[in-house]
């Protein structure tokens, strides 16, 4: 018996990679480039560092014999999986090929994803998946049924232990969409990425409706109407850099702490502009982005959701160097309203800053909840409590910063004292109160105004004095309810004063299995 030469069994290695790495052949590739995507390993370049990719299980293929597709094998089957650096922090990172049998999943090709998952777990790391799949594998049955459930099961398991980002760069239809839905953040392009449970033709056949893709389930769609989505790029490129750049703010896993980023922006900077961006003037509207650009390190605000409910805003940023978690009202959307979306986009995002042990700093200015039927039907009573949950649940630092107006329920669930917050902050102008001058002027002195002669004069004359009196910050201060009335252009170092003294802090709560959020 001859035996080959370890050259030509190294030879036949290279040969077996070049077939792994060349995915569904030329002609599928050039498809793939025609409709303006990218491959499975291109995405992956350019989510990591140059040159750190190592991919693990590249000869693995399908066996499966059903309906001929035995006939049809092809090494990586469909999915090309590893791990790699961003900016020298290790990523797992799965990347459906849609050059191989449309990136669908069957058996091998879960098993692959579960692998990378697995391990992220295991070693405390991010997962980062590509979604570019026509879906489950149909020859495969129950077997890619059963690879779907496995996924959603890990996707579970991991929540907020190592974060999860979900990019959708093709279609990802029907049970497949159900993983991105459980993992963090979800990335989409514009024009190629497509999210929904039942495509247009279903639609049309069941409903009557008529509706393209894009129109269903692209990006915009996910981003501005259904929430579903986190963030939209115009292009691959944009949106891995998006990735990169969220990845930047989040720690490996829920034992650390996030990466600390020194800019030389002085952490008790201040800005006098502070004082003029935000009207006394309780009605006139404004751009909170304004004031968080000028509180956090060199401006930098990383939005999240900035599409979807629009009345807050969440997002990352830095003060002296740390990360922090920011919510706000947006004074000049529904004037900074809390709704039934505001509620949701909030929670969550409260709820994951306080798993990976991001503090976070609110920013205040909300004049109650937004009124309507609409509300009220939608169920404005259980999603507004998921904002009172999230924040009592929390057990990072949480600062609070009363720009303006906090009246009523709402200024509970924006963080009150009441609520958990470690250090709240209000500015001069800052009025809390059960409600606005001129509504409890209107209760309070309802019969002085009615029987005065002149009663538009009688209610401008009390609504100052109810104004004097109790739409302040002083009132709380005395209580011990606001802890430092502050100028506004102290605000960052005061917030950084503020984190600086609860970093060690330690939350001790009654043991129980785990919490019920409200439905």
């Amino acid at each position: 018996m001859a035996y080959r030469s370890i050259d030509e069994l190294c030879e036949e290695l290279h040969q077996k990679r070049e077939e792994a790495q060349s995915g569904g052949g030329a002609k599928a590739v050039e498809k793939q480039k025609a409709k303006g995507k990218w491959t499975a390993r291109e995405r992956i370049e350019k989510l990591l560092d140059a040159g750190t990719f190592v991919e693990l299980d590249e000869f693995v293929r399908h066996r499966c014999t059903n309906f001929g597709l035995e006939k049809t094998k092809y090494y990586t089957d469909g999915v090309v999986t590893g791990w790699g650096l961003v900016e020298g922090r290790k990523v797992y990172v799965y990347s459906q090929d849609f050059t191989v049998l449309g990136g669908s999943l069957g058996e091998m090709h879960a098993a692959k994803i579960c692998k990378v998952m697995d391990l992220a777990l295991s070693t405390g790391c991010p997962v980062v998946g590509i979604n570019d799949s026509g879906g489950a594998r149909i020859q495969e049955a129950v077997d890619s049924l059963n690879g779907y459930g496995a996924i959603f099961y890990r996707n579970t398991i991991s929540s907020g232990v190592v974060p999860q980002l979900s990019v959708i760069t093709g279609p990802t239809a029907g049970g497949a969409v159900y993983s991105p839905a459980l993992t963090d953040y979800i990335f989409m392009v514009e024009g190629t990425g497509i999210m929904h449970i039942t495509g247009p033709a279903v639609i049309k056949a069941v409903t009557g409706e008529e509706v393209s893709s894009e129109e269903l389930g692209g990006s915009m769609t996910h981003n501005t109407k259904s929430g579903n989505a986190h963030f939209t790029a115009k292009t691959e490129d944009e949106c891995f850099a998006q990735v990169r750049r969220l990845l930047g703010y989040l720690p490996l896993n829920n034992l650390e702490g996030a990466p600390v980023k020194e800019s030389g922006d002085d952490p008790l900077r201040e800005d006098l502009q502070l004082r003029t961006i935000v009207p006394t003037n309780p009605n006139k509207g404004y751009d909170m982005r304004d004031v968080l650009r000028r509180v956090l390190d060199d401006g930098d605000f990383f939005e999240v959701q900035e599409l979807w409910a629009r009345n807050i805003l969440t997002g990352y940023g830095r003060v002296g160097g740390r990360v922090v978690g920011i919510i706000a009202n947006q004074a000049n959307y529904l004037a900074g309203c809390l709704d039934i979306n505001a509620s949701d986009k909030a929670s969550r995002f409260i709820r994951h800053c306080d798993a990976f042990n991001i503090p976070i700093v609110t920013f205040v200015d909300v004049p109650g909840y937004l009124p309507g039927t609409e509300q009220e039907f939608g169920g404005i009573i259980r999603h507004g409590a998921k904002m009172l949950y999230a924040y009592s649940e929390a057990t990072v630092p949480l600062v609070t910063v009363v720009v303006r107006k906090a009246y009523g329920g709402a200024y509970l669930g924006m963080c009150s004292k009441a609520l958990g917050a470690d250090v709240v902050l209000a500015w001069p102008q800052a009025e809390i109160a059960v409600m606005g001058a001129e509504g409890a002027a209107n209760i309070v002195f309802r019969r002085e105004i009615e029987a005065s002669e002149d009663g538009t004069a009688t209610r401008s004359r009390k609504i100052e004095e109810y104004r004097e009196a109790f739409a302040t910050p002083y009132v709380a201060a005395e209580r011990g309810l606001v802890d430092r009335v502050i100028l506004p252009e102290a605000t960052r170092g005061e917030i950084w004063k503020a984190l600086v003294g609860n970093e060690t802090k330690r939350s001790l709560r009654p043991k129980r299995k785990h919490s019920v959020m409200p439905h």
